[in-house]
């Protein structure tokens, strides 16, 4: 692969309509988050790490006439499924790093699902959020946390090692940056956060076409550092070594904050 590629300071571009089918557990917990925000519902709220618009929905059912989403995201093909579904007058969609996070004006407030962990450098990430946000805006945020997945982890790290499928992830820690609270914390006072609690919690599912979701989901990342021969074997492998019915062992790191 050209290591254009596999980039891992660059969003890596996903197969929207798939994601979209598949990501169901998104929902569920894109309605936790949004049961943390207190709106009156004229706000402008930032939507980070968008998708295909899950949670971008959910808001503007919560917000009033008056109120505004704006959904970012780093793929361009989720940006342009989010505008296509919802896009309008109260939603728009802009295709960002969240790492050169910038907005005209700063937001009311701020959310994200199921997007932290696919950065590595939250320190940053931070930063550059509570630029995008007024003085005293809440955000809530919930993603991967310390354990998130661990089964997962330990078998596609198993397949990994193994012929043909080494060669492509030598030296590679791999996509995800599962943070805990004692790390957490002290990152987003630093960056200007006032912290209202930081806490993990297990969220065990199975999603729908087990195969579908690692394709899209959970093993994105991987693929790309494949040849595209490669792609069946390796999902063939990790779906062996999982078994019957496996249990996506979820852990999310949650975040309710405010902007001092």
């Amino acid at each position: 692969m050209d290591d254009d590629d596999v980039d891992p300071a660059r969003p890596r571009e996903w197969d929207a309509g798939s994601y979209h089918a598949v990501a169901t557990p998104h929902q569920g917990w894109g309605t936790e988050i949004l049961d943390r925000l207190a709106l009156r519902g004229d706000e402008t709220v930032l939507d980070l790490g968008c998708g295909t618009g899950r949670v971008t929905a959910q808001l503007l059912e919560r917000l009033g006439p008056d109120g505004h989403v704006i959904g970012i995201d780093g793929s361009a093909a989720m940006v342009a499924e989010a505008q296509r579904q919802l896009g309008g007058e109260r939603a728009h969609f802009v295709q960002q790093d969240l790492l050169e996070l910038t907005v005209e004006n700063p937001a009311d407030a701020a959310v994200s699902s199921a997007t932290f962990h696919w950065i590595a450098d939250h320190d940053r990430l931070f930063a550059r959020i509570r630029a995008a946000l007024k003085d005293g805006a809440p955000f809530v945020a919930q993603c991967g946390g310390r354990g998130n997945v661990a089964s997962i982890v330990a078998v596609v790290r198993e397949v990994a090692a193994r012929e043909p499928f080494t060669p492509a992830f030598a030296g590679w820690a791999g996509p995800w940056n599962f943070a805990g609270p004692e790390e957490t914390v002290p990152r987003l006072e630093r960056a200007g956060f006032v912290v209202q609690r930081v806490w993990l919690n297990a969220s065990p599912q199975r999603p729908p076409e087990t195969r579908e979701f690692l394709r899209t989901v959970s093993l994105g990342s991987h693929l790309l550092r494949l040849a595209p021969e490669l792609h069946e074997a390796f999902l063939d492998a990790v779906v062996e070594g999982l078994g019957p019915d496996p249990v996506h062992d979820y852990v999310r790191l949650n975040i309710v904050a405010t902007a001092r």
